[in-house]
């Protein structure tokens, strides 16, 4: 048994389908285009996995192609920021070597300039949010890095989130002793005694020791 996934599970409480971080994510987005006037503004999650970069949340230019669109994690921008944790500005993208010009292409959309910050909750890298190309004669600073670190903060938390809702319903979905416990742990969501986490910690510490 995946007991690592099992106690995510358990510990997520077998959240609900992830629509509300989806939702979150889409509203954070919403709210850094409309504040920076910038033309689009995304976050994509970082797929450990199948090392890729996945389009989770779009505002603006491509925002009805774009969600679910899948990268090589190390490519452009975006993959630089991931791997570096280091939020980046950048003014002209096309003189720029870490911009992935061709992939940009096969978005549908090539921005000139982009700023972009590093998701990250509890030492992990998640994601990356961007916020790309501002009104005509302007330039994102410092105080635009700032202000978006912001959001990245709550980005970070609905992100996390989503991958929870994602791992529960995928033991869910098993069928096994995990999905059992995970579905007792709905059942005893909102309780305020500890009897219920008491009980899901020694269900998962029994399940432990017999694989």
């Amino acid at each position: 048994m995946d007991t690592d996934g099992f106690r995510a599970a358990v510990a997520a409480g077998a959240l609900g389908g992830g629509e509300e971080h989806r939702a979150l994510l889409q509203s954070i987005v919403d709210v850094a285009r409309a504040i920076f006037a910038a033309k689009a503004s995304s976050v994509v999650l970082f797929d450990e996995e199948a090392e890729e970069l996945v389009f989770e949340a779009v505002s603006g230019a491509g925002e009805s192609d774009l969600v679910g669109t899948r990268l090589p994690a190390s490519t452009g921008i975006a993959g630089w920021v991931l791997v570096t944790r280091q939020p980046l500005i950048v003014d002209d993208l096309a003189n720029d070597p870490r911009f992935a010009r061709g992939a940009a292409e096969r978005t549908g959309y090539v921005p000139n300039a982009m700023m972009a910050v590093p998701l990250l909750h509890d030492e992990a890298a998640l994601g990356v949010l961007s916020v790309l190309d501002p009104p005509e004669g302007t330039r994102f600073g410092i105080a635009e890095m700032d202000l978006l670190g912001l959001f990245a903060t709550q980005a970070a938390i609905a992100l996390d989130l989503l991958q929870r809702a994602r791992r529960a319903h995928a033991l869910l979905a098993e069928g096994s002793a995990a999905a059992a416990v995970a579905r007792i742990a709905t059942a005893l969501e909102g309780r305020e005694d500890d009897a219920g986490a008491r009980l899901l910690a020694a269900l998962a510490d029994l399940l432990e020791s017999l694989d």
